[in-house]
């Protein structure tokens, strides 16, 4: 029998496609690549890198599937709601095996592996919604579970003897000790995420993303800003990312597009790379220098030299300006 396995390069899916795989079914393993995966808050390609190598030791078919733009549809209004912040985990499980019902029709595939285990997360994985999303997403008695498959009701793939009950699993609840033990069994040693994980459930990358969703800004280029820097919003129509440390000044320069404001330090000072982005006034350039200043290295002194331009001009203008006292900064701050 073949079977689609969702897999994220976690230990979980990890362990779930070693168990199924030896008990000889064929099997083609499944990455969908999120903005909001916690894997790789650098990378819009999240997990899909763990994924791909852990297909590779394990010599399967790999295939990858950007869900970006469907999830952000889904973030600005779920229809199962949201969890203890932004995480809108049930209408994203229902999407994820959506997505593997239609591999499935085309692998020619019998049914579907996750590496779920129940009571895991609190939202997504009890038993009455693992339930629920499967027969919204057309899979019922399809999904096979191995860690936690002797602590739920027989699926298909056992009750038809596709796969042997026996050799599956009774994991269960929200401890990794089974599947630390399972790891150490199988010899996997290497991976990547331990247990997953997902940047909405993040109360403050949650609170970026809000304010994104209130001024009609959710964008596939707006929220990977989001993961970078400190953020400011300066009026209904700019805000303010400041760079906390030298990657993060590189990879907002990455970041940035024509249109975008950039402000950088004079050259006898240490300060962060920022960005401003919409629009702007000069009171808000001056402002956005300000702010920017209160995090350059003063040496004491009561102002310094802002540099700023608007991209992609190459050359900008020089102020001179005291620092933004830090009660208005936190005011601003997202």
């Amino acid at each position: 029998m073949k079977a689609i396995a969702l897999i994220s390069g976690g230990l979980d899916s990890t362990l779930a496609v070693r168990l199924i795989q030896g008990l000889g079914v064929d099997l083609v393993c499944l990455n969908t690549v999120s903005p909001f995966c916690l894997c790789n808050r650098r990378s819009a390609n999240g997990c899909f890198y763990g994924a791909a190598s852990v297909a590779k030791e394990l010599c399967l078919k790999l295939i990858s599937i950007d869900v970006a733009q469907e999830f952000l549809e889904i973030v600005k209004n779920p229809q199962h709601g949201y969890g203890s912040n932004m995480n809108p985990c049930i209408d994203c499980r229902i999407l994820l095996f959506k997505k593997a019902k239609e591999a499935m029709q085309k692998e020619g595939a019998s049914f579907l592996i996750t590496g779920e285990v129940l009571g895991q997360r609190p939202m997504s994985q009890r038993l009455n919604t693992m339930r629920l999303i499967e027969r919204e997403a057309g899979l019922e008695g399809l999904v096979l579970r191995p860690l936690s498959a002797k602590a739920l009701g027989e699926t298909l793939p056992e009750k038809n003897g596709w796969v042997a009950r026996e050799a599956l699993l009774a994991i269960s609840g929200r401890g990794r000790r089974g599947q630390m033990a399972l790891a150490e069994k199988l010899g996997v040693n290497d991976y990547p995420c331990p247990s997953g994980g997902c940047l909405l459930t993040d109360p403050q990358f949650s609170r970026r993303l809000k304010d994104l969703i209130c001024y009609g800004r959710l964008n596939l280029e707006d929220v990977y800003l989001l993961k970078v820097g400190r953020h400011f919003r300066l009026n209904e129509q700019a805000k303010l990312v400041v760079g906390r440390n030298e990657p993060e000044d590189g990879q907002l320069l990455n970041l940035a597009r024509d249109g975008d404001y950039l402000f950088m330090p004079g050259e006898k000072m240490a300060g962060p790379t920022c960005i401003g982005r919409g629009e702007f006034s000069r009171d808000l350039l001056r402002l956005s220098c300000r702010v920017a200043l209160r995090y350059c290295d003063l040496n004491g002194d009561p102002g310094a030299e802002i540099i700023y331009r608007r991209l992609p001009a190459k050359s900008g203008l020089t102020v001179n300006m005291p620092p933004l006292g830090q009660g208005e900064i936190e005011r601003m701050r997202i």
